[in-house]
């Protein structure tokens, strides 16, 4: 049986992908303020690995419908259904189990261009993505905290409408500056919310007796001979 942890292939990933874009029609007839949802698997990598990441766990079943947005997929059997949910699945948990075990290894799936002979990082895919993950919690992300306005501060300057101004505004230098830093800090969010989650853990776990409790009117345990209500009661 295949590890649910493993990375997908590269073949897999053109799978998902492809699936992705494909039950979007781009020559229908669409209404503009629909939701196309998720469309490619660098989109779906960030939707991904803002889920995992942040203060509270969000279940398929109120992440699947965000991802198809308006367009959901028609499935031509159960097994199809399963098979993409599979991969799905598995690329959600090899990037949770890499943000929560090996941090330094993560990597964003970023997409490339080549220009001219160059190849350019394209990450607004990716960081689109991300916030939309982060929006499906928005209020409990705290997104008006400081922290937390810092650490997304790369990522949604390549977000929605951000991305044509950040694309306008910053020199080359400038944006690989900005892109270099959305891995990073998608690790320190990660690590953030993960801190945050077990103080409050810590906070609601009850405390449980090892032993039986006494009772008022029972000897005092100290040994004074007095009942415990008359003694350590007090």
């Amino acid at each position: 049986m295949k590890n649910s942890f493993e990375y997908l292939s590269d073949e897999e990933l053109d799978l998902l992908d492809e699936f992705l874009l494909s039950r979007f029609d781009e020559n229908a007839d669409v209404d503009l303020d629909a939701d196309e949802g998720v469309l490619c698997v660098s989109e779906m990598d960030g939707f991904f690995t803002a889920i995992v990441s942040g203060p509270v766990m969000i279940p398929p079943s109120e992440w699947l419908p965000v991802m198809w947005g308006d367009f959901p997929p028609e499935w031509e059997d159960e097994a199809s259904l399963q098979s993409v949910l599979s991969l799905m699945m598995q690329h959600m948990n090899s990037i949770a189990t890499t943000l929560m075990t090996q941090p330094d290894n993560f990597e964003a799936l970023f997409l490339e261009r080549v220009v001219d002979g160059k190849t350019y990082t394209i990450v607004d895919e990716w960081c689109e993505g991300y916030m939309r993950g982060v929006a499906m919690a928005a209020q409990q992300w705290e997104m008006d905290h400081i922290d937390m306005q810092i650490l997304l501060t790369p990522i949604k300057a390549f977000a929605g409408d951000a991305a044509a101004s950040t694309h306008e505004t910053y020199n080359g230098k400038e944006i690989e500056n900005l892109q270099r830093n959305i891995p990073l800090n998608a690790c320190d969010i990660h690590a953030y919310w993960l801190a945050r989650r077990k103080d409050d853990l810590a906070v609601q776990t009850p405390v449980h007796r090892t032993e039986p409790r006494i009772g008022r009117n029972e000897p005092c345990p100290c040994g004074s001979g007095k009942k415990y209500k008359k003694c350590c009661l007090h």
